[in-house]
């Protein structure tokens, strides 16, 4: 029947259904899709997303607003925040229903979701906000999401346990990071992404068992370091910028992106000559990329 058990206490008339809420009505009225089975989750899609779901305990960007009956204003929202943060499903975002919810959901996506107090805050609510046995609404969208169990897990683990891990995962993992630091950098959460780039700098340092597995990490460090570089300009810590550049360069001495950032460092610490011969390097590798060229005429 899917209808909800009476409140306890409260008697019911013999052969009379339960009286459902009005976020009940709403969902069965509009026949949102029942994701429990039991009524307890359903949703309707407001705007489709792309790509693949959101997979278990993800760290997802949402903006969300939850909606208590018969009230107009929300309980809850972070739409005001311009660029909310990540949030680990299981840890972050504890709401059962809400988990259920952006399982079944897209980047991109904006959903309309009815839970049930089983799936909410339960028989108590949540005082003195959430009245006890509450059906809340919720809209959510998701902004972004990355697939952070693996990476989590391996950082959980000592040092001894991270040796034992196959390269090819411990490159996994480093990636996983670096796109988590990409995503602060766009989100201009600079020393967020630094700690990103870092931990993940910091897996990169194993011996390697053949020339192929070198070639394979060398690529790895390679992006991580042109990316602390870079951050680390944005920080206005040159020295440091410099210094990972420089790290790049012992990897690849023939990438501009290194020559770049190099010169961009000295350029900022004044060492004119120095910053000159980076981006001289730099231009030769390539004649034409405005960057290197405007960076070029502040010396002129």
């Amino acid at each position: 029947s899917g209808a909800e058990p009476a409140a306890e206490g409260r008697p019911r008339p013999a052969g009379r259904a339960p009286a459902m809420s009005p976020f009940q009505c709403l969902a069965r009225g509009r026949g949102l899709r029942d994701l429990s089975g039991d009524g307890g989750v359903r949703k309707e899609e407001l705007r489709p997303g792309s790509g693949q779901a959101v997979p278990p305990a993800a760290s997802v960007a949402v903006k969300y607003t939850g909606y208590l009956e018969h009230w107009d204003e929300p309980f809850c929202t972070n739409c005001y925040s311009k660029s909310p943060g990540l949030m680990k499903l299981g840890k972050d975002i504890t709401l059962g229903g809400l988990e259920i919810g952006l399982l079944t959901m897209k980047k991109g996506e904006v959903a309309r979701f009815v839970f049930t107090p089983d799936y909410a805050y339960g028989r108590q609510g949540c005082p003195p906000l959430i009245p006890p046995n509450a059906t809340v609404m919720f809209e959510v969208e998701v902004l972004d999401f990355l697939d952070s169990d693996e990476s989590d897990a391996f950082f959980e683990l000592t040092a001894e346990q991270q040796d034992t891990f196959p390269l090819q995962k411990v490159l996994k993992v480093a990636d996983t990071e670096r796109e988590f630091g990409n995503y602060l950098y766009r989100k201009r959460h600079f020393e967020g992404a630094k700690d990103r780039y870092k931990r993940a700098f910091s897996i990169l340092g194993r011996s390697p068992s053949s020339e192929a597995e070198q070639c394979q990490m060398d690529a790895s460090k390679l992006l991580v370091l042109l990316n602390l570089s870079l951050t680390y300009l944005k920080l206005e810590r040159p020295a440091q910028a410099l210094a990972y550049g420089e790290k790049a360069l012992e990897i690849d001495q023939r990438n501009a992106k290194a020559l770049f950032r190099c010169g961009q460092a000295c350029l900022c610490m004044t060492e004119y000559e120095k910053a000159r011969d980076f981006l001289v390097r730099a231009q030769h590798i390539q004649p034409f990329n405005h960057d290197i060229n405007n960076e070029l005429k502040k010396l002129a």
